[in-house]
């Protein structure tokens, strides 16, 4: 079962995207602030079509992956088609602002292993949303998957309105500027699969990524009073 993060300190607490050079945070306080808005309704309601892959959105197809006799999908599933959003290496995502490209190494590594998926109702609604990591070249890391509440979603860009800065926000959720090791897939084939962090070729179609069914959990990245919670 995915874990759903209702408030900052349970962002905080899951340690995702939360060291340099990984731009994890940055993309979701990007996509809270700049890709989405909430209408009367509280329902999010995108300001693009991921359908014709605004900065590098891409469809997903959660396929069942089998690995040791165990088969699962990285995603419950959903009613409604998935996008995937954050290869740094995709000529699309140049269109992002330069915050959340500013660490990207060029390379295979961790400076681009971060994406936010989300499904989409009709009529440009959003219907949920979702943070992940790469573990390896083609591989999500269903162990640091995590849904993101509607509720959290307010809160981030609610940060924005207050006139919090991006800085701040990073702080709050634990950012650190510490660099953590920063391990290469450059083993690997870069073409085996562009959307994991390799630069395609303009003629590319990134793919969907396969899940690791044996990822280790990450560590707790601390605490802090409680910021705010909308349910």
């Amino acid at each position: 079962m995915v874990q759903t993060l209702n408030n900052m300190e349970e962002l905080r607490d899951s340690g995702f995207g939360c060291h340099s050079p990984r731009h994890g945070l940055k993309l979701l306080y990007w996509f809270a602030n700049n890709y989405i808005s909430f209408d009367n309704n509280n329902l999010m309601v995108a300001k693009y079509n991921p359908n014709v892959g605004p900065f590098g959105f891409h469809r997903f197809l959660n396929r069942l992956e089998c690995a040791n006799q165990i088969c699962k999908k990285l995603l419950p599933d959903d009613d409604y088609p998935f996008y995937e959003v954050g290869n740094l290496h995709l000529p699309a995502s140049k269109s992002m602002p330069k915050y959340v490209r500013k660490g990207d190494t060029g390379n295979i590594d961790q400076s681009n292993m971060d994406r936010l998926i989300i499904s989409m109702c009709t009529d440009k609604i959003v219907h949920k949303v979702y943070v992940t990591q790469h573990d390896d070249l083609k591989t999500f890391d269903p162990v640091n998957t995590y849904r993101i509440s509607r509720g959290l979603l307010m809160i981030i860009c609610g940060h924005r309105s207050a006139g919090m800065s991006l800085g701040e926000f990073l702080n709050q959720a634990g950012y650190s500027t510490h660099q953590s090791n920063i391990y290469s897939y450059e083993s690997y084939n870069p073409t085996h699969d562009p959307s994991a962090g390799s630069r395609p070729a303009s003629s590319s179609t990134p793919r969907d990524t396969m899940i690791n069914m044996q990822a280790e959990p990450e560590a707790a990245r601390g605490f802090w009073d409680t910021f705010c919670t909308i349910l």
